[in-house]
């Protein structure tokens, strides 16, 4: 099959849903909901690139919910779904994708397994929609008042990610620009493409309400009950120079930590700790110190790789908790700091990050200002 895109749409404001935050950016076991989506889609084999609409303004939230993936930049959603879909569409053309998936960026639990079925439907057909049975009797109801019970036999709940044709889907979509359809397969079905119904998967909810949050929430706790809990611990001493790295951070300091990469000792510590929750070894078994390419190197993509290792066995990383012991320079005024950028590197709400600090009351080595220490614990959940 030819070369096959995902469009993922993102740029919606939940108003159904409440609150100041799209729903797509809330948190969801540790990540936003919509990165658990682009997880999925960026990590498939067969899936070449993955774009998302977003709208303009939430830019800085969609950055920090993808750091580490591996997406394409970001287009510009409009005012309706169907709009941003066009808009995405006409922005992968450039890539000249032979076929599209076009997905919810609040369906959080798509699977490789479910995405397979879809493009192997594009064999068969024009468009493939993964969709589930209705199980419920439906009524149909006026004024409260039940009128009658409709046949369920042929009716099903449509899913995404829906898959299509990429120039056929491109043409039906600018033909019915204008109109309110409710989804892709609806564009398709106006523009006479027959798609086919294909397995979806009862657990790919969209995440609508806060009822549904916290059914997601529940959902990935009880698919990851191994709980592990891993430590780290870190020390560099000073050396000359003017500033120091800690935490990602560059802070203005007299001396600067000396080590063969950045010889930040808080993103190590943590990177240890993650390490350890795996049973994986520790930072200088995956970035050892003889090895040229990690001299000097910024200590972020350290810690980004222990993370993908969780993700990687169907993972999250629940809380991490990191304590700086020095001296100088001071911790506090960039603490906050610190908090975001840990969480933009795992890829994790801020609210599951803490960053500490204290001095050994001038004892030890830390205490003669001779360097700087740092113990970390890191709690990850992974499937049983």
């Amino acid at each position: 099959m030819s070369s096959i895109y995902a469009l993922v749409v993102a740029a919606g404001r939940g108003s159904r849903f409440g609150g100041d935050l799209p729903k797509q950016y809330l948190p969801l076991a540790g990540s936003p909901v919509l990165r658990h989506a682009l997880t999925a889609l960026s990590g498939h084999p067969r899936v070449a690139g993955v774009l998302c609409a977003i709208r303009p303004e939430d830019r800085a939230r969609f950055d920090q919910a993808v750091a580490g993936l591996d997406v394409l930049p970001p287009v510009p959603g409009g005012e309706t779904r169907q709009d941003s879909v066009r808009l995405g569409l006409e922005a992968l053309a450039a890539y000249r994708p032979g076929h599209v998936l076009i997905h919810d960026g609040a369906r959080p639990f798509l699977d490789a397994e479910l995405v397979d079925r879809v493009i192997d439907g594009l064999s068969r057909a024009p468009a493939a929609i993964p969709g589930v049975p209705l199980a419920d009797t439906i009524k149909r109801v006026e004024n409260g008042v039940i009128l009658a019970t409709v046949d369920r036999a042929a009716l099903w709940r449509a899913q995404t990610p829906q898959g299509f044709a990429f120039d056929a889907i491109l043409a039906a979509h600018r033909a019915v620009a204008g109109r309110m359809l409710t989804d892709d397969a609806a564009v398709a079905e106006a523009a006479g493409m027959a798609p086919i119904m294909v397995p979806g998967d009862a657990a790919n909810i969209k995440v609508t309400t806060p009822e549904d949050l916290a059914l997601a929430e529940r959902a990935l706790a009880a698919r990851q009950a191994d709980i592990r809990v891993g430590q780290g611990f870190d020390v560099h001493p000073f050396g000359p120079g003017d500033h120091v790295w800690i935490c990602g951070i560059q802070i203005a300091h007299d001396r600067a930590l000396a080590g063969h990469s950045d010889a930040d000792v808080g993103l190590h510590a943590l990177t240890d700790a993650v390490l350890g929750a795996l049973a994986e070894g520790d930072i200088g078994m995956h970035f050892p110190p003889s090895d040229p390419r990690w001299r000097g190197a910024a200590s972020d993509q350290f810690l980004r790789h222990a993370a993908d290792l969780v993700r990687g066995r169907g993972g999250m990383i629940a809380a991490v908790d990191l304590t700086i012991v020095c001296e100088r320079p001071k911790i506090g005024p960039h603490r906050a700091l610190m908090i975001e950028r840990v969480a933009a590197i795992l890829g994790i709400d801020p609210g599951r990050v803490s960053v500490k600090a204290t001095t050994t009351e001038k004892l030890g080595f830390t205490g003669r200002g001779e360097g700087i220490a740092a113990q970390a614990v890191a709690t990850i959940r992974l499937p049983l």
